[in-house]
């Protein structure tokens, strides 16, 4: 099945890390006037520790395995690609507590939203390459 492929369920999985962005981008402008608001942000998947675990064999149940030394080997979805929100300190807080900033908000949302967009015409054009490979 095609939605098992590795490429797939990274694209998948990266498309779920930024529909998740969003609805904390949208909490922290819904909160905007909430006093003692903190703005949160949700970390990217840290690809140092995801290489450093490859470095070292510790990889979850499921990953890739490598069948020549010359290949660099991969891993499925890990909690890193749907990691907690944290507090953002980029930014100031207003005398109420609250740290939300419309502007950085609207910023983040726009590159969320394009960022999302990219990822879609990937999987987009690997539908398309692989029904080319398959001959429809």
């Amino acid at each position: 099945m095609i939605g098992n492929l590795k490429i797939f369920t990274i694209l998948k999985s990266r498309m779920a890390w930024h529909q998740t962005r969003q609805t904390v981008i949208a909490e922290n402008i819904a909160n905007a006037n909430t006093p003692s608001y903190q703005a949160k942000e949700l970390s990217q998947p840290d690809f140092k520790a995801i290489l450093e675990r490859q470095r070292t064999n510790k990889l979850p149940a499921g990953a890739l395995s490598r069948t020549s030394q010359m290949h660099i080997g991969g891993q499925n979805k890990t909690d890193a690609t749907t990691g907690a929100p944290d507090v953002d300190k980029d930014w100031e807080t207003t005398p109420s507590g609250n740290s939300v900033v419309l502007e950085e908000q609207m910023m983040k949302l726009a590159e969320n939203q394009l960022d999302y967009q990219t990822i879609t015409a990937l999987y987009s054009k690997s539908i398309k390459l692989m029904k080319m490979a398959v001959g429809k």
